[in-house]
């Protein structure tokens, strides 16, 4: 069953209901900076902000607090794997069965007529990076779920309710899928814009 989850969206409507419908579980949830706060508003109680979770702070505006072994250790590596796990325990890191992930909306502000720093500025390296490491884990192992859309949201609520806290391979493989496919077209996106400016 679903254990631990992070949450880290640039898109924050709609997650109350996910995040109701992980306390049903009793999932405990790591996030940081606006995702937190609204989790934290939601009245969540079983929250764990980023910084606390690696013991190191956030960088001034933010650009640095996901990007941290215990979070991709977390995400990619095997908990039932004796060598992952030994390694795990040794640098107290906690498997993480979800990532929750949009990223900042770097293909809207370019739309609107962007400058280079404006449109730099809204270059997202955590959240890409992290969708793909926990896309990895779940081909690799069948383990880690990557969501990438709100749009996603039901059928995540439905599928946890339908498995008794637990996601299915065919959902996880799909989910990872179109995880790859939002990567590369977010990159795809950034490419064309540096190549038109």
């Amino acid at each position: 069953m679903i254990k631990r989850a992070l949450i880290s969206v640039y898109d924050k409507s709609e997650l109350e209901s996910l995040v109701t419908a992980l306390g049903e579980y009793g999932v405990e949830i790591i996030s940081s900076g606006g995702t937190a706060r609204k989790i934290r508003e939601i009245g969540y109680e079983k929250l764990v902000e980023v910084s606390d979770y690696t013991g190191h702070p956030e960088s001034p505006g933010g650009l640095v607090k996901t990007l941290h072994p215990k979070v991709h250790g977390g995400l990619l590596l095997d908990i039932t794997d004796p060598n992952h796990k030994k390694w795990m325990d040794e640098n107290d890191v906690k498997s993480i069965d979800l990532l929750v992930s949009s990223l900042y909306p770097f293909e809207k502000v370019v739309a609107g007529g962007a400058d280079l720093k404006k449109a730099s500025d809204n270059i997202d390296i955590g959240g890409p990076t992290m969708t793909r490491t926990a896309a990895k884990a779940s081909l690799l192992y069948d383990r880690a779920c990557i969501v990438t859309d709100v749009a996603q949201y039901p059928e995540i609520i439905k599928t946890l309710k339908e498995n008794g806290g637990e996601f299915t391979t065919e959902l996880r493989r799909r989910y990872a899928l179109q995880a790859f496919k939002r990567t590369a077209g977010y990159d795809k996106s950034i490419v064309e814009y540096l190549e038109e400016t």
